[in-house]
């Protein structure tokens, strides 16, 4: 089998691409996930924007964020988790709004990967504050030999997981 696609000198790149800035998704409840993300995973709120909406009527919000005209971001927050990624966290109301999270083979299908430096006391916590933990964790093999992984679950549904490519104690 042939792997992937590998970059070529001279390959064309989108111009001065620097890193990723921050990752977005959408919440069914802002309070709940603020309290998920500052008070179990530890993010740190850094500020609050909203609400987004087009009051006149127009098309600004399908034109711009690629959602139904109508729709409303209600607030949006931001977050540091680790003193690196960034989330800015979505709470909108749209009158075609689905409401189911997308699994990981479903096309969307998305998760976050947080590194942790002891995965198994990170296990630990995770079970002590009443998260869904699926399976026990994993030990890669191959390109990723030494990286331990497993997913959880956040009350909403939406994927995360923990990754680790410290040896176990």
């Amino acid at each position: 089998m042939d792997g992937p696609a590998v970059s070529l000198p001279g390959a064309r790149r989108l111009p001065g691409l620097a890193g990723v800035d921050h990752i977005g998704f959408t919440v069914p409840d802002l309070e709940e996930a603020t309290r998920f993300l500052v008070d179990v995973l530890g993010c740190e709120y850094m500020f609050t924007i909203g609400p987004i909406r087009d009051d006149d009527g127009g098309e600004w919000m399908a034109e711009n964020l690629n959602v139904h005209p109508r729709a409303a971001v209600r607030e949006l927050r931001f977050f540091r988790c680790g003193g690196q990624a960034i989330f800015e966290v979505f709470e909108y109301e749209a009158p075609d709004q689905r409401r189911d999270v997308p699994k990981n083979s479903d096309v969307g299908g998305h998760h976050v990967a947080l590194n942790v430096e002891d995965l198994d006391a990170a296990v630990r916590y995770l079970w002590e504050q009443g998260v869904t933990v699926l399976g026990e964790p994993k030990a890669s093999r191959g390109p990723n030999k030494g990286k331990r992984w497993i997913y959880f679950l956040a009350p909403w549904g939406m994927q995360f997981e923990l990754v680790s490519y410290a040896a176990p104690a």
